[in-house]
């Protein structure tokens, strides 16, 4: 087979004949044997690399680069696994650094393809098809290993249990904060989620767990006791103090056990929960390798940045925050930053999924403008339960179901009344805003 596009352009012509979750949801498509069934078949490549693996309702993804930017800091060249991407699909498998050479992936996606086209119907364990996110996992085993990486970070896709990537065999697991969300797909209460996120809790293997509440702390406690897995949460066994905000950067200290020393950090990825997800990500790395100096970890997290996590670009922020709990935080973060009393108008847009009546509520007094649209076509999304939950808050709102008519709207508003534009409520949403932003620069345009 003779690659003569990109090598990932190939592969997600392959991949999108399959049936693809994060564009249609479906119940009932997950199951680990055939993930087991087609990494047998490429010789366990997910087996060849020492890894992390990290679940949670939030926060996943800042702290796998958290752990990978500290790994690469190390000298240890780090492949890094996460979803879902923001402009370009290659962002999900690289490094904290940015994508492999085009030779690992051109090397990697002919080996998935040449085995996977020669896999008979009949020898897919109970004939279920291949999905899209079992391709794209396998794929980032593939270039990990071709890559001649010494660790790798796994994000979990959706829940832990039966997620794609559990068929790893991590060094250590890490479950950040737990709320509820998917509900139809990892049930009804954040005991039930709870469960699931720790379905990826390994044999005698570490676990690091984010503050919880008591009953969630249950669930995870009895999990770890019955695999004989030790384990730690994060809140019982470090401290954060001293947050500040300056020059877009916060600093913080950490302390715990685990160091020899308090960490004095200065952090580019901005809120108060991030000092969490650093303290969880340091003392991970810290458990695998005790004897790594807590200059370098501190000199990692310095670098680590991640695109969508209240990313500043101008008078633009950009959160993907999808959840009551994620909301507010970057509402609380944008006082941090810039004060209550800024000009701040507010692009928002979520899933057909999300709590909107409650996060309609914490958007009331806070923005000068607000625009309501859909997150993008790649999500199902209803306009009318959302324009209807910001009704019921009292808000004061611009509504526009054609996103593409609706982000250059916002942008050229608040450009008028200098003020900063918040856009948030689904990364999806965060991806289309800078789509346009960099289409208008090739159009030589400034906005």
């Amino acid at each position: 087979m003779k690659i003569q596009k990109s090598a990932i352009g190939v592969f997600l012509e392959f991949a999108d004949e399959y049936l693809n979750f994060e564009k249609t949801p479906e119940k009932n498509i997950f199951w680990l044997d055939t993930m087991e069934f087609l990494c047998n078949r490429l010789g366990n490549p997910q087996d060849e690399i020492p890894c992390f693996h990290v679940a949670g309702s939030k926060g996943k993804g800042s702290v796998s680069m958290m752990i990978a930017s500290i790994l690469e800091e190390n000298g240890n060249k780090t492949g890094l696994y996460s979803s879902p991407h923001i402009l370009d699909f290659i962002e999900r498998i690289g490094t904290c650094k940015g994508p492999y050479d085009e030779s690992v992936y051109e090397k990697s996606v002919r080996c998935l393809m040449e085995s996977v086209n020669s896999i008979l119907s009949e020898e897919l364990p109970g004939k279920r098809p291949v999905t899209w996110f079992e391709l794209v996992t396998l794929l980032g085993f593939l270039c990990n290993k071709n890559a001649g990486c010494d660790y790798s970070v796994y994000e979990v896709g959706l829940g832990g249990r039966l997620d794609a990537t559990n068929v790893i065999k991590p060094k250590c697991c890490c479950i950040n904060q737990i709320e509820l969300e998917h509900t139809e797909f990892l049930g009804d209460t954040v005991e039930k989620i709870a469960a699931e996120k720790g379905g990826i809790i390994k044999q005698e293997t570490p676990v690091f767990v984010a503050a919880q509440n008591d009953s969630v702390r249950n669930v995870f406690r009895n999990i770890a006791k019955e695999r004989n897995a030790p384990i730690y949460f994060v809140d019982e066994v470090s401290k954060v103090s001293s947050i500040t905000y300056e020059n877009n950067r916060m600093q913080c200290k950490i302390e715990s056990s685990f160091f020899k020393r308090p960490l004095n950090l200065s952090l580019a990825m901005l809120g108060d929960f991030q000092t969490k997800n650093a303290a969880m990500a340091a003392i991970a790395v810290k458990q695998v390798l005790p004897d790594i100096d807590e200059s370098i970890i501190e000199t990692g997290l310095s670098k680590a940045k991640l695109p969508g996590r209240f990313e500043i670009e101008k008078n633009i922020v950009f959160d993907g925050a999808h959840t009551t709990n994620s909301i507010a935080f970057t509402l609380n973060t944008m006082e941090k930053v810039f004060g209550r009393d800024l000009n701040v108008h507010l692009l928002f847009g979520c899933a057909a999924d999300k709590e909107v009546e409650k996060m309609s509520l914490m958007f009331k007094d806070r923005f000068s403008s607000i625009y309501l649209t859909k997150p993008g076509n790649v999500k199902a999304s209803d306009i009318d339960r959302a324009r209807k939950a910001f009704d019921d808050a009292g808000l004061d709102y611009f509504c526009c179901g054609d996103y593409l008519k609706a982000i250059p709207y916002a942008l050229e508003k608040s450009k008028e009344a200098h003020a900063i534009l918040l856009v948030t409520g689904s990364f999806y949403l965060v991806s289309e805003v800078k789509k346009y932003l960099l289409s208008c620069k090739c159009l030589g345009t400034d906005n």
